[in-house]
């Protein structure tokens, strides 16, 4: 039975991952742009919904619907009046310009808000707990992996029932065919990272409700959001689930056998799938 517990606690972490990655997944499927902020822009979003929880007493789930716009065109300006101009044949400028702005949201985070650790609370939410056959879990983690399912869910019904979707689609696949058929890649690009950032605020919140976070945890959560996505396979956004909960189940495992060992075993595990399928389990351009 304990490790029975184990395992439905590493599949609902790895929910929390995959909210982590969907949002890179969904900008590395569209316009191949690997983002070393999207850490940062997850913490950034946390300090959002934590100001908005603070200034109007709003509930974090609400707060974060008054976030989700906010984000949304950030990302789109972000998106539009910078990162564009760096996407080409090579890789190394977006790698460049992204790293220069996690710095600068590290140090903008850490100007307002000092390096205090911070916490967004859910009040009794927080220690709520449901049985589930033989095993009780949180409730609060079984709800992030509910909000994985429908962010993903969601995303493939836009990708596929919507004509924005078949816009990312068609640019995906090859932009100046798409532009000669009328469709803007400088604004379907900007459109897409202001739906990555809608989907990182529903993972600040998550972020920001299950633990504390401080301007500098961002990196951290960027590696396990790299793991989720090159294991599910890249652009893959249920490979990123997959990933996701690959990564979760071994940090509990690693956990409960050497509490030493929990993050060190979601690495080994990213490592082994590396091993047995370096193009990761569910390859393809935008699933």
């Amino acid at each position: 039975m304990i490790w029975i517990d184990t395992i439905v606690q590493g599949v609902l972490l790895g929910g929390l991952y995959a909210l982590f990655a969907a949002g890179l997944s969904l900008v590395f499927g569209i316009m191949r742009l690997v983002n070393l902020a999207h850490g940062d822009l997850i913490v950034m979003g946390a300090y959002l919904i934590l100001v908005i929880v603070s200034v109007l007493g709003l509930d974090p789930f609400v707060a974060a619907l008054f976030a989700a716009p906010v984000m949304f065109v950030f990302g789109w300006v972000l998106q539009k009046a910078v990162l564009n101009r760096t996407l080409g044949e090579d890789i190394l400028p977006p790698l460049l310009v992204t790293f220069g702005l996690s710095v600068v949201i590290q140090n903008s985070l850490l100007e307002g808000f000092s390096a205090d650790s911070q916490r967004i609370s859910m009040g009794a939410l927080e220690t709520a707990s449901v049985a589930i056959g033989p095993v009780t879990v949180g409730l609060l983690p079984l709800l992030t992996f509910a909000s994985a399912i429908v962010v993903i869910v969601g995303l493939n019904q836009i990708f596929y029932r919507t004509a924005i979707g078949r816009a990312f689609r068609a640019t995906s696949d090859d932009p100046v065919t798409a532009s000669l058929m009328g469709i803007r890649p400088d604004r379907v690009f900007a459109t897409a990272m202001g739906l990555a950032l809608v989907v990182v605020t529903i993972a600040a919140l998550y972020l920001g409700t299950r633990s504390n976070f401080d301007p500098y945890v961002g990196p951290a959560r960027l590696i396990y959001a790299f793991e989720a996505v090159i294991i599910g396979g890249l652009g893959s956004l249920w490979g990123t689930l997959a990933g996701g909960i690959i990564i979760g189940v071994a940090q509990t495992v690693g956990a409960a056998i050497n509490p030493e060992w929990q993050i060190l075993a979601g690495h080994v595990a990213f490592l082994i799938v590396l091993l047995i399928r370096p193009r990761g389990l569910f390859p393809r351009a935008v699933d």
